[in-house]
């Protein structure tokens, strides 16, 4: 039975004490609040008293028309007030406010309610994910956020469920599996709501997946259509709205291939946008699987619709167009970073707009007609997976990014990590500027180096690279240099102009999203530990506040009676708190506190104390695995371990940091959780599908041997 933790809240609860309850199916029937977030409300500016959806409203600009706040008297805000959260994960959604009532998703797809002005908690929600759902999970246990429509919540769960929630109480009014519990997908992604549809995707495509975006009633949870973004491997039709798509998509494929074990890729994880203007749904599509586009394809075709922005009809998820940022994708350049929707001026003709900067370093203006590209543009200097783009807007791809196919190395500049991830960007109608958090990260790809590295395995990765040869060298100048080379920002990008407007650099990457306000103000969140506010117009800092630990996630803002409030989350999470070791550095020995922080003008509130730092001195037993078993097991690490565990064994915090455990010295300890799943309730799997037991040996030695280089080399991090 779910757990469920519910206090009736009074004001929108009455309308339900009295009279008849509303019908089977149908979503409760209250006055104002949640039950007045319908097309009109997502489909307006609003006067921003309200952030009804996690972009704000259906262009997802993530701009508010508020100005109490300004750049005149940002300087007096304070905090009004605070909620510790429960788990001690990746906090990346936005909180959504209507009437007065704040809601929340979290780690672990878990959903809270508060008064928007006191923080007087409401209701919360426990969907009960089974943690061993992490192994399945490319980037931590995070949700985006939560959908509002006609009285109810709805919040996609880890294990691929869709929950619908009365608004007024928490409690589910129902519940719909929307993918195979048998397969890698996981949500983590929020739902967005259109013509009483709710539209959910999915993740999963780096553990070996086939993507796809499904459309469910609102009010009964019935599904109304799919597509899928990847053709069937069979080459059958589906019997699904892609079915219509489905020759041309499947001629964009080898007829070989890992992508037939693997299902393709191509999950849509975050990025689903409605533009009621022109009545279109566009969906922005993940990454290949596996990455290795040779392995995969045989390096053939465009792999349709890997890497690309499709738009669809909303009523029946029919096809209407698409463009294909990175045909071929092999460098895990997704493309389900956030979509916004503008109506710009170019050239003195006025375009319906897509602006958009996925993973692949360039920034795109896409006319949302015709999904025919205005303008594309790099956004951070130095990339060079292509040279830029041709006449027909494909690619211009260096050969020696080719990573599958020359079978050798590439550093990639962006990396996997993307030059921009998921955390979200905004857009200001008053500036004309886009505020995009950036990533300056290179990534190692290179080809498999052993046949294993071939093969589908049941648990980790399957990206069909070889994740040995990628691992930081044991060499300090060369981790210091990583480390030092790695940096972030905070770009004003000119969509118009193509060009950069200002920028703000910062020490390290994986900084928060942003939201834009009539007050000439860009807030974001500093993953060392700052919330900020900057001029939008100019980039001027002018107000930051330390808040004891990272911020990832976009804000948002509201106002009752009023007042206007800024909302956010701290913690740490998602692959930057997980899996780069060392070169996270100082980011990861920075406290991980879940928490949401409300602010406004003249608030007193303080936060407790900063919980304190220990640092543990390692201590590991003597090294004494021979060099191949030592080999083996920094490849098999990489592989399956260092996604939780961090690179070279040195962990993030969230996880545990295997070079302290006790079990190192203990053979059969060691067997019984990474073989027998002993610590599977704990969300730590067994392997045995993936690994023998002299497999992970391979990995305790390797770990030993890691741990007694980083003691003798304290000064490099870890």
């Amino acid at each position: 039975m779910r757990r469920l933790k519910s206090v009736v809240l009074v004001a929108l609860g009455a309308a339900l004490l009295t009279g008849c309850g509303p019908k089977a199916g149908e979503p409760a029937k209250v006055a104002g609040g949640p039950a007045a977030v319908d097309g009109a409300v997502l489909s307006a500016e609003g006067d921003g008293s309200n952030w009804a959806a996690v972009g704000y409203n259906y262009n997802e600009q993530r701009f508010s028309p508020l100005a109490t706040i300004n750049e005149a008297n940002v300087g007096q805000l304070g905090i009004a007030w605070f909620a510790d959260l429960p788990d001690v994960r990746g906090q990346e959604a936005t909180p959504v406010v209507m009437d007065g009532v704040l809601y929340l998703s979290t780690a672990w797809s878990k959903v809270f309610a508060y008064e928007a002005a006191t923080g007087k908690p409401l209701w919360s929600y426990d969907p009960e994910v089974p943690k061993e759902t992490l192994v399945k999970a490319c980037c931590d246990a995070v949700n985006r956020g939560i959908a509002l429509w006609k009285g109810r919540v709805y919040v996609g769960t880890l294990d691929g469920r869709l929950v619908a929630l009365d608004a007024a109480t928490g409690k589910p009014a129902w519940s719909v599996q929307t993918t195979d519990p048998a397969t890698k997908l996981t949500i983590t992604g929020a739902p967005r709501i259109v013509k009483d549809m709710v539209i959910i995707g999915n993740g999963g495509a780096d553990m070996g997946a086939r993507g796809y975006v499904t459309a469910y009633d609102a009010a009964s949870g019935t599904k109304k259509w799919r597509f899928y973004t990847v053709p069937n491997p069979s080459g059958a039709a589906d019997g699904e709205a892609s079915d219509s798509i489905l020759k041309t998509a499947r001629a964009s494929w080898s007829e070989n291939g890992m992508w037939k074990q693997t299902g393709g890729g191509g999950t849509v994880w975050d990025a689903i946008v409605y533009d009621p203007a022109l009545d279109q749904l566009y969906l922005g599509v993940g990454n290949g699987s596996p990455w290795n586009y040779q392995l995969r394809s045989e390096s053939k075709g465009d792999n349709l619709f890997v890497g690309s922005i499709v738009a669809l009809k909303p009523e029946t998820g029919a096809y209407i167009w698409h463009y294909q940022e990175t045909p071929g994708d092999s460098w895990d350049f997704t493309s389900t970073q956030p979509i916004i929707l503008a109506d710009i001026t170019v050239g003195g003709q006025p375009r319906k707009a897509l602006l958009h900067a996925p993973k692949n370093g360039f920034f795109f203006v896409i006319d949302r007609a015709t999904g025919k590209p205005i303008s594309i543009d790099p956004y951070v200097a130095g990339v060079n997976w292509a040279k830029g783009y041709d006449a027909n807007h494909r690619p211009i791809v260096n050969p020696d990014a080719e990573w599958g196919k020359t079978g050798g190395g590439f550093i990639g500049a962006p990396g996997a990590m993307g030059a921009h991830s998921w955390h979200p960007m905004s857009f200001s109608p008053k500036t004309g500027l886009v505020y995009l958090p950036v990533n300056i990260a290179g990534f190692p790809y290179h080809g498999p180096m052993s046949a294993e590295d071939d093969v589908l395995k049941p648990r980790g990765f399957n990206v069909g690279m070889n994740w040995g040869s990628g691992v930081m060298p044991r060499d300090p100048a060369i981790i210091k240099a990583t480390v030092a080379a790695t940096k972030g920002a905070l770009v004003a990008w000119d969509p118009v102009a193509r060009k950069e407007a200002w920028r703000i650099d910062y020490a390290t990457p994986w900084n928060g999203g942003t939201l834009a306000t009539a007050g000439n103000l860009v807030f974001q969140g500093s993953a060392m530990g700052e919330f900020r506010a900057i001029a939008a117009d100019s980039g001027r800092p002018v107000w930051s506040l330390p808040v004891q630990s990272g911020v990832l996630a976009a804000p948002s803002t509201f106002a009752v009676k009023g007042e206007q409030y800024v909302a956010f989350t701290t913690s740490r999470g998602g692959v930057w708190a997980l899996a780069p070791g060392k070169v996270a550095g100082a980011y990861n020995r920075l406290p991980a506190i879940p928490r949401l922080i409300v602010l406004k003008i003249g608030g007193t509130a303080k936060l407790p104390p900063a919980p304190p730092q220990e640092t543990v001195a390692l201590d590991p037993p003597p090294s004494t695995g021979s060099k191949a078993q030592i080999a083996r097991g920094l490849n098999l690490f990489a592989r399956y371990c260092s996604l939780c565990h961090g690179d070279s064994a040195v962990s993030g915090g969230l996880n545990p940091d295997l070079r302290h455990s006790g079990t190192l010295a203990d053979k059969d300890t060691w067997k019984a959780i990474v073989i027998d799943g002993a610590l599977k309730e704990a969300g730590m799997v067994n392997f045995d599908e993936a690994m023998s037991i002299e497999d992970s040996d391979a990995i305790r030695l390797y770990v030993i041997d890691q741990a007694n280089w980083d003691k003798a080399n304290p000064d490099v991090g870890g």
